[in-house]
Order: structure tokens, then sequence, then C-alpha cells
């Protein structure tokens, strides 16, 4: 709990401090359902959430240090004679060890405060000897001499993912200015100690993207490569082993099952028959087989064109939305970047996001986003399930897709992941859900009024998510530790 001083916090990021499912439940709640057991894959979706090793097997290390002198008081100067410095200072480490044990994170805490430049030179030495995967640099007095080691160890930790948190007391506009544009470093001064959890979120983000697999399902080759910069690996697999691997899926008791849940939980169904649904569910464990075999956290398919040449019977529309609403990723038509938007999304908001495609209304001043799947834990992977009516896919009015209703009037985020250094990023609310028919486009279509976007022809990108919820504050703050330039929607 926060201490009884400490005003309530009212951002509506999602953080560790506030998030409805920390990490280890997270895992936890992933996987497990009646159906899940049936299928005897109960350990897939937690393998695939966790970056394709147990939770236990590999964590990210991150050293955490305190900048300040070795007293028991502080007398005069900001943070003030009244700043109970032990007291503080263990409800930081308090609010970063919950989130480390939530989220799989190795916390090395410094046993001394540093207190001199000989101290900020050893922690250097040592970082570069053994390079943890982040620091968290608590700056613990208003003293310029204590910004003057944070300053030192910005601009020579090289590539290192750096954390500096000042908390309300420790700096005045002045102390922030030589950090704030530092390579990999994110400076946060803030009187919420609690954002602390967000902290270690993030470095567990960062590790999770950098082992990340993504199955890529196109042309004829197997052939690795991993990006710069975000570190993920995009792992091709030939065409032909979606076709040869759904031939060999029987309907076995599980697909009734999951095909009986998604009938029973629809709103309603308008155009698909039974056989449809059940052709929609084989889909879905066909991706988890893969998935598996693969070592992949998530998938994506060259799907149109199996549609279009008639290969396939059934979209894999419903099976994406399974795996995004499970916290791992299904995205359409091995858009690569749109897969490790989806991936980045689900780890550091909690949430899964809306892969669409971008259609500006020139009348109403507002961008339409329209695609044959969209998840319906749009408030959180263990938050109830949005509305859906069962349709058909609309380009060729075959199998299963889903019509998805948005709440409106609440915030939503566009998040577009553009490798291999920058995102798009922008906010805006959902101001209606369209049907098609009357109008074309795909089943789920959702129309928002985008903030400060005078004119929505200027709107950047393809396929971007839409993240129900305003979540720019996070993915920028991401970003500056991460490296990644964020581009303005």
């Amino acid at each position: 709990m926060p201490h009884e001083n400490h005003p309530k916090h009212d951002h509506q990021d999602c953080c560790g401090c506030c998030a409805s499912v920390n990490r280890r439940d997270f895992l936890t709640t992933v996987g497990i359902s009646a159906l899940a057991a049936q299928s005897g894959l109960l350990g897939f979706a937690t393998a695939a959430v966790a970056g394709g090793l147990a939770a236990d097997a590999a964590k990210p290390r991150v050293r955490v240090a305190f900048l300040r002198p070795k007293v028991d008081r502080y007398w005069m100067g900001w943070p003030g004679a009244c700043y109970d410095i032990k007291a503080r200072e263990a409800d930081y480490r308090k609010t970063m060890s919950n989130a480390a044990v939530a989220l799989g994170v190795n916390l090395e805490f410094e046993t001394e405060p540093i207190a001199d430049m000989a101290a900020v030179n050893r922690l250097l030495a040592e970082c570069k000897q053994n390079p943890p995967d982040g620091v968290i640099l608590t700056v613990g007095s208003l003293h310029p001499d204590y910004w003057a080691h944070a300053n030192k160890f910005a601009a020579e930790k090289g590539d290192l993912p750096t954390v500096i948190f000042s908390p309300m007391g420790t700096s005045f506009t002045d102390h922030l200015q030589a950090t704030r544009k530092a390579k990999k470093c994110f400076v946060a001064a803030t009187q919420d100690y609690t954002w602390l959890a967000t902290a270690v979120r993030m470095f567990r983000t960062i590790w999770d993207m950098q082992n990340t697999r993504l199955c890529i399902i196109d042309g004829d080759k197997t052939e690795d490569q991993k990006l710069k910069v975000i570190g993920t690996t995009l792992h091709r697999i030939p065409l032909n082993r979606w076709t040869e691997e759904l031939a060999k899926q029987e309907v076995t008791a599980e697909v009734k099952a999951l095909a009986e849940e998604l009938s029973k939980t629809a709103q309603k169904i308008i155009e698909p028959k039974n056989a449809d649904v059940l052709n929609a569910a084989k889909n879905y464990f066909v991706a988890r087989r893969i998935m598996v075999a693969e070592n992949c956290q998530g998938i994506s398919l060259n799907c149109l064109g199996l549609v279009g040449s008639r290969r396939i019977p059934c979209p894999p529309c419903m099976a994406w939305q399974r795996l995004n609403d499970e916290g791992s990723v299904g995205c359409c038509e091995c858009d690569w970047n749109a897969a490790i938007s989806l991936r980045l999304c689900g780890l550091l908001t909690g949430r899964p996001g809306f892969m669409q495609d971008p259609a500006p209304n020139t009348v109403n001043g507002t961008l339409m986003g329209a695609h044959c799947s969209s998840p319906t834990k749009l408030r959180g992977f263990d938050q109830p399930a949005a509305a859906q009516i069962l349709r058909s896919h609309s380009e060729s009015e075959i199998g299963v897709s889903p019509q998805v209703l948005w709440p409106l009037g609440e915030a939503v985020t566009v998040m577009k992941f553009e490798g291999p250094e920058r995102i798009i990023l922008g906010t805006g609310i959902v101001v209606a859900n369209i049907d098609t028919p009357p109008s074309g486009g795909c089943r789920t279509s959702v129309e928002l009024k985008m903030d400060n976007v005078a004119d929505p022809l200027d709107c950047k990108g393809f396929h971007q998510l839409f993240i129900l919820g305003k979540h720019d504050r996070l993915f920028q703050s991401y970003c500056q530790l991460a490296g990644i330039e964020v581009i303005p929607v």
C-alpha cells in the first residue's frame, strides 16, 4: 500500500502498481481453462508469453542503486529534514521487489548508497565487466553532487538501459536537463513511487522482446532473422506447412469444445454454419501446434493468399483472436511489424491490440479502422470479454470472422512498430462501431476521433493497432528506455 502521505495516483497508463493482473498471475491465467487442459497443451500459452522459456529458467538482471549521502537525516534543502530516508527507501525496495517477483526479474540492490564519484566509477566498471539487463538509479537528494553522479553514469554507461528515478523533492527543472535525451535512459520524476513497478515491467518487456520468436508462414524457405534494436527473431517457415498441418487436424473433442464456446459466448451468429465454426476452431489448434514445434510466441500467416487461392476452407480470424486474447500473437498477412506491435502491446500494457486497416473519414474528420480479427479482452487479459457477433469473412464470405463491439466514448491508443527502431504513436476516442453491410470493409470496424490530428489524411502508417485505454506515456517511456524513436501518428 502507498505511504499514508502519498496521494492516490490517477494516471490511465497501465503500470505495475495498478495493473489488474501481474505477470505470474497472467502466465497462469493464460493457459488455464478446461479447454486447454483437455488439449494436452496446457504449458503452451505460458511458454509462449514467457518468451519460450520457463518463468524461472531465465530472467533479466537489473541492478538497483541509491544516489545520496551516507546520512540518517537531511538538514535544510530538499527533500527536507521531515523526509524519512530509511522509510522511503524501504517503500522503493518493496515496490520494486514485489514487481520483480510478479514479473520474473532478478534485482541486485547495492548494499551501500552511491555517495561519491569513486562509487559511481566502481558501478560503471562492474556494469561494463558483467553487463546487467538494466539499471535503476534512485536520486535521493537535490544536492548537485548527486545529479552529477547520475549524469556521469548516464553519459558513460553506453547502451545499457537505465532508469533514473527522482521522487518529488529531489529535482528541479534544471536538474533533469542533462539526462533528458541520454541514450536508452528514462528519467522518471514523480511523487508516485509506486511507478517503480512500471520501471521493472519495462525492463522485463525489453528482455522479452529480445527473446521473442515470431513464426512467419509464407514462401518456401526456413530461415531466421534477428532484428536490430528490438532484438526479436523472425522465424520464417514455408506456407505449405500450414496447409499440411490443417489437413491433419481432425475434429477432436477439444475442437468441438472450442467451437461450442465460440457459439455460446457470441451475442449472435449471422452467416456462419456449424461446420464453419468447427473449421475456425481447427485453425486455432493448428496455430498452437506449429508455435510449440517452432518454439515461437506468435504467428503470422499469408492468410489472404490461401483464402484467395481457395486452399483453405476458413481464414484464421478466430484463431488469431483467441491467441491475442491469451496474450500470445496471432497476426494477419505476414505483417511482422504488426506482429511485433501485438507482442509489445501485450507485454507492456497487459491487454491485446487490434490490428486494423486505416480508412480516413474526410466528412467527419475521423479515422476508421477495420479488420477481420479483433480481440475481445480489450480491458485486459483477465477482464471480461467485449461483446461480439460471429460473421463470415467479408472479403470471401466464407468461414468465421468476429465483429467485436468497442465501447463508445472511451480512449484508445494508436500504435505501430516500424522496424528497425521506431513506432508511430497517437490517441483518440471511440465514436462508433460500423456495420458491414451496409458499409463495406471488414467485420470489426471502429471509428475514432483522433487527438491532435486536424486532418485524418495525415495519419501515418498501415495496420496500426487500436488499444483500448490511454497508454501513450507508457509507450513513450518504454521507447526512451529501449532506444526506439517515437513518431506522432
